[in-house]
């Protein structure tokens, strides 16, 4: 499912910062191109959280009249204003094979013989979850 939002962006200082008037969302990024992809990524976990419940995208107008309703958060109004876009399906995949750092513990000896045989302990876990969980999973991609 994809997706598409308004979104502002204003240089303040060295940093863009970035308003979703439909999600009524702000982040920022370092240059142009992160200050997108920030807002790309923030859509995309609303995307996640909502599960597919995404508001509708507001035109130029209504985005405009919601920018200038917060000037007293910060004026977006006569920033960029351009339209981001979203493969939900694509982010939430990726998004579930983003690794995450588990801690295991294991006995001392067992740790000296792994690592004689070069053993990638990563790949040993995530191979014997599979196992485990009857998952078809293949490591070595």
């Amino acid at each position: 499912m994809k997706v598409t939002y308004p979104v502002f962006i204003k240089q303040s200082g060295k940093d863009f910062l970035v308003y979703i008037p439909d999600l009524d969302g702000y982040t920022e990024g370092k240059d142009l191109a992160d200050a997108i992809e920030m807002a790309r990524d923030y859509i995309g976990l609303v995307g996640i959280d909502q599960n597919k419940n995404m508001p509708k995208a507001s035109s130029y107008k209504e985005a405009l009249k919601k920018a200038k309703a917060n000037k007293d958060i910060f004026d977006y109004s006569d920033g960029l204003q351009t339209i981001v876009d979203v493969d939900l399906t694509e982010y939430k995949r990726q998004y579930d094979n983003r690794a995450v750092r588990k801690n295991c513990t294991v006995p001392y000896w067992m740790t000296v013989k792994a690592d004689e045989a070069g053993l990638n302990y990563s790949r040993v876990l995530q191979d014997a979850i599979a196992k485990m969980l009857n998952l078809n999973y293949n490591s070595n991609n």
